[in-house]
């Protein structure tokens, strides 16, 4: 076992003379990308101070010939309790792309379970894959089974949960749901809330993937890393608060005026001039996808045989249904012009970037037993598509 430093080592024995129970393990193991497709972003937490360290290695290999080490914070509950536990990360740097790595995580204090991933790949000859959802918390979480079986058939090179899950004493639990998945493929993830922290996902040529965090500075982000759409064929934004719904509790998005529009009125028309492929939302617990949309109007280049060829506006998708304590929600019965389908069903979208011309989605029912309930292409060039609305088998 390494030797523990002078202040670490007080801090341990003031905690065991007090009483109080060692929390040494480590849990809610989580990978994240940090934009360099040759690093790996490892956190988890603890509830004692410990060191932060990885051990990790190729495979095939020796499983834990390279050794990294990061630091820690300490996070304290907001609630009544004050709970108090440390966060640590650490960078992994310098990984092959495409090769996979086992590693594990933790300290001389204790060690947890063994996990593997797959660095980043570049270059243009792969497909980025991702399973994309939000609102998904402890309770009721429909989804994650079969998220978490996909996961271990290696379907998923990210996952992204657009926003909303649990916090707390709750929050830790689901933490621990889904490290089975977490600690596999990074888990990137958005505020909820109406600051338009938006998540921001960047395809080039070479498909080499970014994902940028911003916030109300949006339009600083957009300057910097847009300068053309020649060298980010597909950009793809997430963010928890849609635009637009056709749902039956008057949330914000159901008002022509809503907050998001009004707070931000000029990210419409930035996102449209930008060249805005696609927008991902949840918050309403069902999914709908859009037509191509710009200030509530329809933009269909063709006609609606092939309304995902070539868009003249972003097409908008919510996908808010993986399942929470607050269950389903309800449409109303006559939605806008913009709305092209909806589904109430428990489910969530997996999505591929084939190449600088296709995007696939297809959203995936947990209502209907091994069920597409639709699949489509996003198209920027000339070429043609036949659109599917039904019911496909899919296999599991």
């Amino acid at each position: 076992m390494p030797r523990l430093g002078p202040a670490l080592l007080v801090a341990l024995v003031t905690v065991v003379a007090a009483g109080h129970p060692m929390l040494l393990q480590p849990e809610q193991v989580h990978l994240a990308l940090r934009g360099n497709p040759r690093t790996m972003l490892v956190s988890w937490v603890t509830g004692n101070l410990t060191e932060s360290v990885v051990e990790y290695g190729l495979l095939p290999g020796r499983p834990f010939s390279l050794r990294a080490k990061g630091s820690s914070k300490v996070f304290v509950d907001g609630g009544s309790a004050k709970r108090s536990m440390y966060i640590h990360e650490v960078l992994l740097e310098g990984l092959i792309p495409g090769s996979r790595y086992v590693y594990h995580c933790g300290s001389g204090l204790g060690w947890s379970d063994v996990f593997t991933f797959v660095a980043m790949k570049e270059g243009t000859e792969w497909v980025p894959r991702f399973a994309v959802f939000g609102d998904m918390g402890n309770e009721n979480a429909q989804s994650l089974a079969r998220i978490q079986k996909d996961t271990q058939q290696g379907m998923y090179d990210v996952i992204l949960h657009v926003g909303e899950f649990d916090n707390a004493r709750v929050g830790d639990e689901f933490m621990r749901q889904i490290e089975s998945v977490a600690a596999y493929v990074p888990y990137m993830t958005c505020f909820h809330d109406y600051n338009w922290n938006l998540g921001l996902l960047l395809t080039s040529t070479h498909l080499f993937l970014f994902f940028l965090a911003c916030g109300t500075n949006f339009h600083i982000l957009f300057d910097l890393i847009l300068p053309s759409k020649k060298l980010r064929p597909w950009i793809i934004t997430m963010g928890h608060r849609p635009m637009y719904c056709s749902n039956t509790d008057m949330d914000d998005c159901t008002k022509i005026d809503s907050l998001v529009i009004q707070s931000h009125g000029r990210l419409i028309g930035l996102l449209n001039s930008q060249g805005v492929d696609l927008e991902i939302w949840a918050h309403e617990h069902v999914y709908e996808r859009l037509w191509p949309v710009y200030d509530q109007q329809v933009c269909v280049q063709w006609c609606l045989d092939f309304p995902y060829t070539d868009p003249k506006a972003p097409v908008h998708i919510i996908t808010g249904s993986a399942g929470c304590s607050e269950r389903h929600g309800h449409f109303i019965l006559k939605p806008a012009a913009w709305s092209a389908f909806r589904s109430t069903d428990y489910g969530y979208t997996r999505m591929n970037v084939h190449n600088s011309t296709h995007i696939y989605l297809e959203q995936v029912s947990d209502d209907k037993v091994h069920c597409l309930l639709l699949f489509y292409n996003i198209i920027s060039s000339l070429a043609l598509t036949i659109f599917f609305s039904i019911c496909m088998p899919a296999v599991f």
